[in-house]
């Protein structure tokens, strides 16, 4: 027994047996009643295949990602699928890695599964070039494409994002305000987001007399002892420093041990910031000061023009909101 047997049994068409199993208003209830009656005698479990013919919509939306283990990117997979499901869709997840040609295949595989949207969490998917992006305008051309914290013009691509160069200016500069006079930059990607957090960095340190800026910004090492041990490096090096803006939580708990080990007094002496507000800034001893990008919002309010696209209507293409600074014991109080 299949979908075709169902609708020559109804004598309806496959679209509307298509209906009926989605749930569709677009059905009689005559004939919504006659359909299940089909279904019930023959005790006939629907395929999602099945279901979509008619619909041409499988309620499947694919998530691709780098690396799920990623805390942040952790908690943006988790609020889509809770907000996909909310909205009766199902989501299917690939991570990536990050090479380009990986990414490609995923997509791929994602699209073959015919997914009625697709989801890119994370800036890492925004390519340096318009050739190495043309795999996101070809997708866009079959479904919409929504990339988080990333922006891409292009038809059919919605971007949702935090201003992360505002939000590492006002961070950075608030450390100046509190009494910094000297701040290196930490940072593990130059993603599209990446870059924005270091140009907020770079333009409160110019503002604020800092004529070494370039200087004072570095690609750090991924692990927390890592971090620690290559501050140290820096400051055997020469490099005079009282403050550590970091991209991310983790690489803030690297500056933090490194305060502590060489007995710098946190945040009298040595002030660090991290950014995500994640788990781990609170776990920390003392907890962070770190930026909330608010991921939460963000894939509320992505799943949420989905739903709107879905549905005819016109959805911004570029969705930019601010990050809040949250203080706490890494940085002196005003």
């Amino acid at each position: 027994m299949n979908i075709y047997d169902i609708s020559k049994q109804a004598g309806v068409s496959i679209a509307t047996v298509s209906r009926v199993l989605n749930g569709s208003d677009k059905v009689s209830p005559s004939t919504r009643e006659k359909v299940l009656q089909v279904i019930e005698q023959n005790s006939y479990t629907p395929n999602a295949f099945a279901r979509s013919l008619g619909l041409n919509s499988m309620h499947t939306v694919g998530i691709l990602c780098a690396d799920s283990s990623d805390v942040y990117l952790a908690s943006a997979i988790y609020y889509l699928e809770r907000e996909l499901r909310q909205n009766s869709y199902a989501s299917m997840l690939c991570c990536t890695g990050y090479h380009l040609e990986e990414k490609k295949k995923y997509l791929q595989l994602l699209l073959s599964r015919n997914v009625d949207a697709l989801f890119f969490a994370g800036s890492n998917f925004v390519e340096d070039t318009e050739k190495n992006n043309a795999y996101l305008f070809e997708a866009a051309g079959k479904v919409p494409v929504f990339i988080l914290n990333g922006y891409l013009a292009g038809d059919r691509i919605y971007s949702v994002l935090c201003d992360d160069r505002l939000a590492v200016n006002e961070m950075t500069e608030s450390l100046f305000r509190r009494g910094s006079h000297a701040p290196v930059y930490l940072y593990r990607s130059l993603s599209y987001s990446g870059r924005k957090k270091i140009a907020g960095f770079r333009e409160a340190c110019i503002k604020n007399g800092i004529t070494d800026a370039d200087k004072r910004i570095f690609a750090s090492p991924v692990s927390v002892h890592e971090t620690a041990a290559f501050l140290d490096a820096l400051e055997k090096e020469g490099l005079s420093f009282d403050a550590c803006v970091t991209s991310d939580d983790e690489l803030a708990v690297g500056a933090v041990k490194f305060a502590l080990s060489h007995g710098r007094r946190i945040p009298d002496e040595f002030q660090v910031t991290g950014y995500n507000n994640s788990l781990i800034s609170t776990c920390s001893t003392p907890e962070i000061t770190t930026v909330d990008n608010r991921v939460e919002f963000m894939c509320t309010t992505a799943v949420s023009l989905l739903m709107q696209a879905l549905d005819g209507k016109n959805i911004p293409a570029r969705t930019v909101f601010s990050g809040d600074i949250i203080q706490r014991e890494t940085t002196n109080v005003f």
